[in-house]
């Protein structure tokens, strides 16, 4: 009874993964707002009524490949946090975050593009799409940054972010990382989408000396 389970439990767990790659195969050719539970059925040599017993609709579907798109990016950050320095630290985790977009653009265009229309993301994305920021934060709190007078509307927001954080950053140091997790990915999203082209194409040289300047206004020096 066991060994059978567990070869049913292997046939569901690489047929989920057929199921995934090929709706990945989709978002490529058509984008996310195109994607069709039976189309991938069609295309795996599958009837819909089965497939719909591993996902009941298109999007259960965009949520999973959602969620592995945030915790694929998040990984990568979270791998490259490493160096003799904060700062060190700093650029190679904002770098392996660029890498991964450049080498997989359609599934970041999936979770940082515009937005699928009908489809509404569940409380289920929030956790692996905050990954990234934590990295950052991290580094941050490690490194000790300093806070800073805030307005108070953003004050209460950033105490409202810190609240739920596992590491503790003075509220101006915390608003400030917000804000350069947000330069971090309109810049992204300008070089992957060509909104640099003509300015600063290739931006490899732009990256890094944008990434440096975020980090010295998040407060970050070359202090072990």
């Amino acid at each position: 009874m066991s060994a059978g389970r567990t070869a049913r439990d292997r046939a569901r767990t690489e047929l989920t993964r057929e199921i995934k790659d090929e709706a990945r195969r989709q978002l490529a050719d058509g984008g996310a707002g195109r994607l069709s539970l039976r189309a991938v059925a069609r295309s795996l040599g599958m009837v819909s009524s089965a497939l719909y017993r591993y996902y009941p609709s298109r999007d259960d579907l965009l949520t999973a490949l959602i969620i592995d798109a945030y915790n694929a990016l998040g990984a990568a950050a979270e791998q490259a946090d490493d160096g003799p320095t904060p700062l060190a630290r700093w650029h190679s985790a904002c770098a392996a975050v660029r890498g991964w977009a450049l080498a997989n653009r359609y599934e970041y265009e999936l979770i940082y593009g515009s937005p699928v229309p009908g489809y509404r993301a569940p409380q289920d994305t929030v956790a692996p799409a905050a990954r990234v920021a934590l990295v950052l934060i991290g580094i941050a709190a490690e490194a000790g940054v300093p806070d800073s007078e805030l307005p108070p509307v953003v004050h209460a927001q950033s105490e409202a972010v810190r609240a739920v954080l596992p590491d503790d950053l003075p509220p101006g140091a915390l608003a400030r990382i917000l804000l350069a997790w947000t330069q971090l990915f309109g810049m992204i999203s300008f070089e992957l989408f060509g909104q640099l082209v003509g300015s600063a194409d290739p931006a490899d040289e732009f990256f890094g000396y944008a990434v440096g300047r975020m980090a010295e206004f998040v407060g970050l020096t070359d202090r072990g």
